[in-house]
């Protein structure tokens, strides 16, 4: 079995939304084919997936530096013991060859996207979903196929900004959500008080609302947040200061009694080890949100839960960052605490397939070989391009 061709599409987000820093109107994504000499009804084998949401396209990245060094590669020396599939590990370590530790930045991203096509590939190869071969190649015993969702929204948009925020969460209520996300810090604090209010009316309760400020406060900022957050009995509270900023994490955890959520920005398993030796996290409440399409792909990930496992935190706490179909599988495969899911944001890779319906709040993949992505309505034209 051979790479036949590697190819990228540089995809854009639709959709003209805001958190508290970025406006996503420019945001792109890498979606990445991994094309093999395998055919099967009458169709070479292909693997698909992408990084995540929230970065941008890394296809020169891919094309000068990691497609390279994949396609120069002896065939043999990318698969598994059985020759039938190729070892994720070895694609990794490929792709990496020649690159200095640290500084992950866009390359963690684009190694994920490869990466994780080979996952879709090898998945496919086994006519089984993603999460199947995720769960044996990691040795997890999986309880349910299944797993805790939320929806994530709650952007800042032009009108009234508690009115269009309660039709929001109505509309995921009637998809089936029982569970919801919003964001803060793009407004004054008053204002997102009122607005934290009317996403209640629609939850119920504290417990079914998570807020997130992507980063956005200093400490003291951060401080007066907790305050006004803190009698709402939130589900948690997301990154309230620089992901980066470990210190400033420990002293917001310091002075708010809920939970808190991190992660999505952390890249690397040295990243999260220095997040639990510095940044005052506890292992009886708070989340952790690291995504594999932005760290590397599911053999740096494996790394990231050794060190969870290490420090005595809990798969349970892993809900992964990016709401599609790929975290989706993963959460699934290696049992971990639940998903979010953009299901009406971030098109055309937010949110999932129509053959995975919330209920109860919880959510299944589809049974589609590989991560199924074919099977969402919205990718079938940039699919469609990338294999043209």
């Amino acid at each position: 079995m051979i790479i036949k061709e590697l190819r990228e599409l540089t995809v854009p987000l639709r959709g003209n939304i805001s958190n508290a820093l970025v406006n996503f109107s420019e945001h792109t994504v890498s979606l990445v084919a991994v094309v093999t000499d395998v055919v099967r009804n009458g169709k070479p084998v292909t693997g698909i997936a992408f990084d995540s949401i929230g970065r941008y396209a890394q296809g020169g990245l891919l094309r000068e530096r990691f497609f390279p060094r994949l396609l120069a590669a002896r065939p043999e020396s990318l698969l598994d013991e059985s020759g039938r599939r190729f070892d994720p590990a070895k694609v990794h370590a490929c792709a990496m060859r020649n690159e200095k530790p640290g500084g992950h930045g866009d390359r963690a991203a684009a190694v994920a996207a490869l990466e994780l096509a080979f996952w879709d590939l090898n998945a496919k190869l086994n006519d089984e979903p993603a999460f199947q071969t995720i769960s044996r190649a990691h040795g997890v015993s999986r309880v349910r196929d299944d797993v805790d969702v939320y929806a994530a929204g709650g952007y800042y948009y032009p009108g009234d900004p508690c009115a269009i925020l309660r039709d929001e969460l109505l509309r995921y209520r009637d998809m089936g959500f029982s569970a919801f996300k919003m964001k803060i810090g793009g407004a004054d604090l008053a204002t997102d008080v009122e607005r934290v209010e009317a996403a209640l009316e629609v939850a119920g309760d504290g417990s079914r609302l998570a807020v997130d400020a992507n980063g956005r406060f200093s400490v003291d900022e951060a401080a007066a947040y907790a305050k006004a957050m803190a009698p709402f009995g939130l589900r948690w509270f997301e990154e309230a200061c620089d992901p980066l900023d470990f210190d400033a994490n420990r002293r917001f955890i310091e002075g708010y009694p809920g939970a808190v959520a991190t992660g999505e920005n952390l890249f690397s398993a040295a990243d999260v080890r220095n997040l639990l030796r510095f940044g005052g996290m506890r292992a009886d409440r708070d989340i952790f949100q690291m995504d594999a399409g932005l760290s590397y792909g599911l053999t740096e990930y494996g790394r990231i839960l050794a060190e969870m496992d290490a420090h005595g935190y809990r798969r349970a706490q892993l809900y992964p960052h990016g709401g599609h179909l790929i975290n989706l599988h993963i959460a699934v495969g290696l049992q971990l605490g639940g998903c979010e899911a953009y299901p009406g944001v971030f098109q055309p890779f937010g949110g999932y397939c129509d053959e995975c319906v919330a209920g109860e709040g919880r959510i299944a993949p589809s049974g589609a070989p590989g991560f199924g992505l074919e099977r969402k309505p919205e990718l079938r034209e940039a699919i469609g391009q990338l294999l043209a």
